[in-house]
């Protein structure tokens, strides 16, 4: 085809120009004028030849994004949260960025589209936007006011270039019908393009439905934005109102308390958590059941296109674009996500409706031409605040500002409330159909509400609804309120059962937090002036350990379940320092103890010292390892008190030897210090006993009984925690937080059961506020 090229064409004219064919030279001319023409259509094909890779980029940026959406439909099954949370496909700048890139097509001004699947993609981009915009619609609830506006911003600006572009196109032919027919036309005006199968102006009619599609979508989400902005805190105030009255039942250290109140505690939180959750609310909006209907109708739309595409063939020919063979990769692609995204709109729509059904589900649902109080107050706060101008301005200035105010706003309210009488106008499709299903099934749904009557009584008063909002049906409480039975159960899968272990065997009634460490601590106050209260409780397990492990061969029975006990127990006394104990310097003494624990654990060094075990057989090699020279016979009963005496010895030092290249010193310092009271501590209980001999065994046996009260004493707090993970200030969390608390309540119930049954007295005994604190436990064991 050397037609199509500039070498062959100007070889052409070279043979033109011969003598034998005598053409005037005003045509050869005149040919050559075509040359610069030839010769720059030459060079935008050789510029194109990426654009296969690009299409082939497109398909991939397509793929990730069905991809988040399919983890979506798996995660909303898995949870059985049929309304299908936004847990993976999000709307923020990565998503974002991928749905840009899957909107070349549409977006590309230029490109030319002369094939039919080339026409079917740029189509099939535009649906596939739309069924995007569908789903990512719940995960605005889970925004707060900054996000909200960052984000629905930038995807308006997507959305808004898009639809420019469309429409630019549409006006010059890109998007329209195939180059075949458009040549046919230009060859035989006359003939009828309608029998090749061909509708001039089927494909600018899908673009121009596309297009409206895209912005009502586009102004579904606005609308609903300043709806959430509302909705919160309508339901914020009347969570306040009900966690007042969930809380009055559960005091953990009252001997009244029983795990039994601290599973419904969590139980009446988990059920405002579900009822009230942002996701949720915006997931059951009308506006989210509108845009599941738009879903489908894109669905059916692009699967009409697809079949008359496959209908006019797939030849070469039909995918002539820049993009070549991609096009088709792109088509399936995401023709695939149109259909798998319109599951979850679509899902969503019939679920939300099935949750609020109600008795007089019907009186209020088709009262249609009633907006409710939140999806306009943003606006009218609007309205009725001032504007506070970054100069100093006049009073006339400040009237003509506020009169635009006003007059930009008021329009404003009025499409607000014109979009949500049209959304619950759409949304009753569904309605009708689920009412159907409803009533066919009412012979059986009294039988569901005998069985759950009294307790969706109790707690249904926990429900969070918003004003003139259908009650959630039974079924709905119910399935919420097994739904935290599978999370506490989840917990008791992953019990701490070495843990348990440990704390059942100590009988000491929790003496060992008082009997750890009877030194004043004053040794380096320059760098440890902030931990002499001693109000941490993690430093002293690891200390504690370190020195109960050296006492035995690292390989036996004993040091392997101490070392996972204390493992198991260390999370929770993290978490209970965390979460009850949270100052800067105590935060940075967990740091340091979490620091100390993985090299105590990993490593088997403490402060970047190798740890002598004990070896049986040979006392004196073990007792030579500490670096004494105890001459030939070397008496193993003194074993144990020379480890305790190389610890306190090394601990007293420390600042003489050499860390590594990541020693902080402070750090040092702390553990050491540590190390130095507790060592010296077990000492001098050796001196007042009269007893400079102790075994190793005994030893061992006596450090594991106090660091299963350490950790014991620290555990009591874990009901105080659980309580306040069920109560968090930001809503946006609230159904995270109250997750893991009930997962740490399956974890954690045997525990709480043991330590209230066999330490209840000492618990009530306490103030409450005093229990997280080691050193109040001290005082209080010390002089009870």
């Amino acid at each position: 085809m050397g037609y199509n090229s500039t070498d062959g064409y100007l070889e052409i004219l070279d043979e033109l120009s011969d003598d034998q064919y005598s053409l005037p030279e005003d045509m050869i001319n005149s040919l050559l004028g075509y040359v610069k023409s030839i010769y720059r259509s030459d060079s935008q094909n050789n510029y194109a030849k990426p654009m296969l890779w690009i299409g082939m980029y497109i398909a991939i940026a397509s793929l990730v994004c069905i991809l988040a959406m399919v983890a979506d439909l798996l995660h909303g099954l898995r949870s059985r949260k049929l309304w299908f949370p936004c847990r993976f496909f999000r709307i923020n700048a990565a998503y974002l960025s991928l749905i840009a890139i899957a909107m070349k097509l549409p977006v590309d001004l230029s490109g030319s589209m002369p094939g039919n699947v080339d026409q079917a993609g740029k189509l099939g981009s535009m649906a596939f936007m739309c069924t995007m915009m569908a789903n990512l619609l719940p995960c605005l609830g889970t925004m707060d006011s900054n996000e909200l506006l960052s984000n629905i911003t930038a995807l308006g600006i997507l959305v808004i270039t898009l639809v420019a572009n469309v429409i630019i196109q549409i006006q010059t032919g890109v998007v329209s019908y195939s180059e075949n027919a458009r040549i046919l036309e230009l060859v035989a005006p006359k003939y009828d393009v309608k029998s090749l199968g061909v509708r001039k102006h089927r494909n600018a009619i899908l673009a121009w439905i596309y297009v409206n599609l895209l912005l009502v979508l586009l102004i579904v989400h606005v609308c609903s934005c300043l709806a959430i902005l509302k909705s919160k805190k309508i339901i914020q105030s009347r969570y306040e109102e009900r966690h007042e009255r969930a809380s009055k039942d559960i005091q953990p250290s009252s001997e009244e308390f029983t795990v039994d109140k601290l599973q419904k505690h969590v139980r009446y939180h988990w059920i405002m958590a579900g009822s009230g959750s942002p996701e949720f609310i915006t997931a059951c909006f009308r506006t989210t059941s509108a845009s599941g209907v738009i879903c489908v109708l894109v669905t059916v739309f692009h699967t009409l296109t697809i079949s008359w595409t496959i209908k006019s063939g797939w030849g070469k020919d039909d995918f002539d674009s820049d993009y070549s063979w991609s096009m088709k990769v792109i088509l399936i692609v995401q023709f695939i996500g149109v259909v798998i995204g319109t599951i979850a709109p679509l899902a969503r729509c019939f679920a939300t409706l099935s949750f609020q059904v109600s008795s007089d589900i019907i009186s209020k649902y088709f009262k249609v031409f009633e907006v409710e109080g939140y999806w306009t107050s943003k606006l009218y706060e609007w309205r009725r605040a001032s504007i506070k101008l970054p100069f100093r301005s006049r009073p006339k200035l400040e009237v003509v500002t506020e009169s635009l105010k006003r007059i930009i706003l008021r329009p404003c309210m009025e499409l607000q409330e014109g979009v949500v009488v049209l959304c619950k106008i759409i949304s009753l499709v569904p309605f009708v159909f689920m009412i159907c299903i409803v009533y066919c099934k009412c012979c059986l749904k009294w039988l569901v509400k005998a069985d759950n009557f009294d307790e969706n009584k109790d707690l249904r008063q926990y429900v969070l609804p918003l004003e003139n909002e259908m009650e959630l049906a039974d079924r709905t409480l119910d399935r919420l309120s097994k739904s935290v039975n599978r999370l506490i159960e989840k917990g008791e899968k992953a019990r701490p059962q070495d843990l348990e272990i440990l704390i059942k065997n100590s009988d000491s009634g929790l003496k060992g937090v008082a009997k750890f460490d009877h030194i004043d601590h004053h040794r380096v106050p320059s760098l440890l002036s902030k931990v002499q209260d001693q109000e941490f409780w993690s430093l002293p397990v690891v200390s504690l350990t370190t020195i109960a492990i050296s006492l035995l061969e690292k390989e036996s029975n004993e040091v392997k379940s101490l070392l996972k006990s204390v493992w198991e127990g260390l999370r929770y006394v993290t978490l209970v320092e965390e979460s009850l104990n949270v100052t800067d310097d105590n935060v940075s003494l967990q740091k340091e103890a979490d620091t100390l624990w993985k090299e105590v654990l990993y490593d088997q060094k403490w402060l970047g010292i190798d740890i002598p075990f004990s070896k049986e057989k040979s006392a004196k090699h073990f007792v030579e390892c500490l670096g004494r020279d105890v001459g030939d016979s070397p008496d193993p009963a003194k074993t144990a008190q020379k480890i305790v005496e190389w610890f306190r010895d090394t601990s007293k030092n420390i600042d003489k030897i050499k860390g590594g290249m990541d020693d902080d010193p402070i750090h040092r310092s702390i553990c050491a210090n540590s190390m130095y009271h507790i060592t010296k501590t077990i000492l001098l209980t050796y001196e007042a006993n009269d007893d400079d001999s102790v075994s190793r065994k005994n030893l061992f046996d006596s450090l594991s009984s106090m660091i299963a009260d350490i950790i014991a004493a620290c555990l009591t707090n874990l009901p105080q925690v659980i309580t306040k993970k069920c109560h968090n200030s930001a809503i946006e969390k609230w159904e995270e937080s109250v997750k893991d608390a009930a997962i740490l309540l399956g974890e954690t119930k045997e525990i709480i059961k043991t330590l209230y049954k066999d330490h209840g007295k000492i618990i009530s005994g306490m103030n409450p506020s005093d229990l997280p604190f080691i050193n109040k436990w001290r005082a209080h064991l010390g002089n009870p």
